[in-house]
């Protein structure tokens, strides 16, 4: 929540004086602003989380959230556009790790039934931190200016000081509480310790402590399904980084005040919030994750054809409702479904880091589909949105059709070749590429 929250709120920013402060309305500087920390965000993940395997979760991902809640706290104090440029880049290199590093985290801790479900409550936090960034937003912006005399604090100033300070304080206690493995979870007593790590070897049937290898970076790469996951998460992404920055300059357009705004854009992510965890609870269930995907796209769909053909403010903003409800659950969808079938504990890592990169260049394409210029029915970002909600449909499908034709050649020998002249360890090594691995639907 802290990550996105640290993200976004240069969207929040933005209608309470930052833009004609930083003249970021000047061409297109305020999509550049975006782009930047989003083009050094995807080229840190899959090194970070290398990284983290290497290091382990509890000091090094409080060390990333830490690191992002002060680049945000000193965006406070930004004097220009160069500024927050910089501002932006530093941004990028810390939260870059921690997406991708935090959902590899959650998957050494659940079995594939259980992974989507804590998945989504953790990405879900997105549309949380959208509501309450625009609660908090509008509570920081009237603080009284204060500070010191060449460092005055004041409206959107308010906004970054503070919700960065929140982010270094949660991030320096985390270690606290955060254990490394099942294995040596405080929480739990001896026994329960050991079968934590035993039902989850049993699974994945590979060490935990397993170091990263170039077999393992192959195999979550080269991979037909996590390309499936990737241009699925890739345009979801296009979707929810373009809503949460720009939701409130949209409905600043709609005819809303600047506060008004900040309070209208609340219901739509508490919204998405709920319905997003209650998808990930009802696909973790099911054992389905493409047909949950299929159906909630639809909903974006409806959301974006009334956003691109509707005139009327309040069918637009119920649009928003169906936009938020229908995207928000595709983005931990699409990554617990290439996470659940990736077998091992080192290829998982890979694949979370890799379809996390792969979706940020979503966040990319975000930054400008929503342009000033096109305001403010902002037809162009509608209808390149609306698109792409139709492509994720198709994807989804797709991956349901791949995976059951995988399955069902496994079933039929097809796959046992793959077994031939190789040992014991070896075949423990396959992971998703062994006979006897079977693909979630």
């Amino acid at each position: 929540m802290l990550c996105f929250l640290d993200r976004i709120n240069i969207g929040n920013a933005r209608i309470q004086g930052m833009a004609d402060e930083l003249h970021l309305n000047e061409g297109v500087r305020f999509n550049w602003a975006l782009s930047v920390f989003y083009i050094v965000y995807l080229t840190v993940e899959v090194p970070s989380n290398i990284l983290l395997k290497a290091i382990g979760p509890r000091y090094y991902l409080p060390l990333l959230v830490c690191g992002f809640g002060l680049v945000s706290l000193c965006t406070a104090f930004v004097k220009d556009f160069a500024g927050l440029i910089v501002a932006r880049v530093f941004l990028g290199i810390f939260e870059g790790g921690a997406m991708p590093g935090m959902a590899f985290f959650l998957s050494c801790f659940y079995k594939r039934n259980e992974l989507l479900f804590r998945i989504g409550i953790y990405v879900s936090a997105a549309s949380f931190a959208g509501a309450f960034g625009g609660l908090l937003a509008t509570g920081l912006s009237r603080i009284p200016e204060w500070g010191a005399a060449g460092a005055r604090l004041y409206t959107w100033r308010n906004i970054f000081f503070f919700e960065g300070l929140l982010t270094v304080i949660i991030g320096g206690l985390s270690p606290i509480w955060m254990p490394t493995t099942p294995s040596d979870a405080y929480f739990l007593n001896e026994r329960e310790r050991r079968i934590a790590a035993e039902r989850l070897h049993r699974e994945h049937k590979a060490d935990p402590a397993e170091k990263v290898t170039m077999k393992d970076l192959k195999q979550g790469i080269f991979c037909i399904h996590n390309y499936t996951c990737a241009l699925g998460f890739f345009i979801i992404n296009i979707t929810v980084q373009g809503v949460s920055v720009f939701m409130p300059t949209i409905l600043n357009d709609l005819g809303y005040t600047s506060t008004e705004a900040q309070l209208y854009s609340v219901p739509p992510y508490v919204m998405a919030c709920l319905v997003a965890v209650a998808v990930a609870w009802a696909s973790d269930k099911t054992r389905q994750r493409g047909i949950w995907l299929a159906a909630f796209s639809l909903l974006a769909i409806i959301g974006f054809a009334l956003l691109r053909f509707e005139t009327r403010s309040s069918v637009r903003y119920m649009a928003v409702f169906f936009v938020t409800v229908g995207a928000y659950p595709g983005g931990p969808g699409f990554l617990s479904w290439a996470m659940n079938n990736s077998a091992g504990p080192s290829v998982r890592a890979v694949t979370s880091g890799y379809v996390v990169t792969l979706g940020t260049i979503g966040g990319i394409v975000a930054t400008w589909t929503y342009i000033k210029e096109d305001s403010p029915k902002y037809y162009t970002g509608h209808t390149i949105n609306l698109c792409g909600q139709i492509a994720v449909v198709c994807l989804a499908i797709f991956g349901i059709f791949y995976c059951m034709y995988e399955n069902r050649a496994r079933a039929a020998g097809k796959r046992d070749h793959r077994l031939e002249g190789l040992t014991e360890q070896e075949k423990l090594k396959l992971g998703s590429r062994h006979p006897e691995f079977r693909y979630w639907t």
